[in-house]
């Protein structure tokens, strides 16, 4: 059966993921992160689109990035994980598929559920009991969405500013569990690719 092909909206908003196959380990120690942030940085030379929120997690990665053209977000994410892939063998040795699949997507409404999505998103290392806090997590864009470092992850990948006022208590919003109906409808558009948000916008959208 064919895959059935994404429709991409110049200007929306979209929460990407990918796993590694297996759920296997992708980013083994910070010479992987530190990699993986650099080619994000060259694959958005190379098809620009803005990235508002991201979090690289041991065995998988969350995006929150606006396309400015219908093919600008496949070609990204292809040329990134084809050339992560590739070089992730060289330095570890290894062959094989290195992602689960195609990565998933889903639009989401620029209201208060992409404020949600930015919280889900920026708060997986606490989720996972990775760390206490989020600000404790380096590969994400919450210390710089903080405002604790001028560039992200300590390096010169600088994220484009949020479409909204950042809240002073923003690091308490992002370590502060999301509500169980929020949590169960992210997941659920994340198995389905649906949009993510107001019933009568989501159905314009689907």
């Amino acid at each position: 059966m064919p895959r059935q092909a994404r429709i991409i909206y110049p200007g929306f908003f979209y929460h990407v993921l990918n796993r590694g196959n297996g759920k296997r380990i992708i980013f083994h120690k910070k010479q992987d992160y530190e990699m993986f942030i650099n080619l994000m940085i060259k694959a958005t030379v190379r098809f620009p689109l803005k990235i508002f929120s991201y979090c690289l997690m041991p065995n998988h990665f969350h995006l929150v990035v606006s396309p400015d053209k219908y093919d600008k977000l496949a070609n990204w994410m292809h040329w990134l994980m084809t050339v992560y892939a590739k070089r992730y063998h060289f330095y570890h040795n290894t062959t094989g598929h290195l992602w689960q699949s195609r990565y998933k997507s889903f639009v989401i409404e620029n209201d208060r559920h992409l404020f949600t999505v930015i919280r889900y998103v920026e708060g997986n290392p606490v989720r996972a009991g990775l760390v206490p806090s989020a600000k404790d997590w380096k590969w994400s864009s919450h210390r710089f969405n903080l405002g604790i470092l001028t560039s992200s992850c300590e390096n010169s990948f600088i994220p484009s500013r949020l479409p909204f006022p950042i809240p002073k208590d923003w690091g308490l919003f992002v370590d502060t569990p999301l509500l169980k109906k929020d949590l169960l409808n992210l997941r659920k558009c994340l198995r389905s690719n649906l949009p993510f948000g107001e019933r009568q916008w989501m159905k314009i959208e689907s």
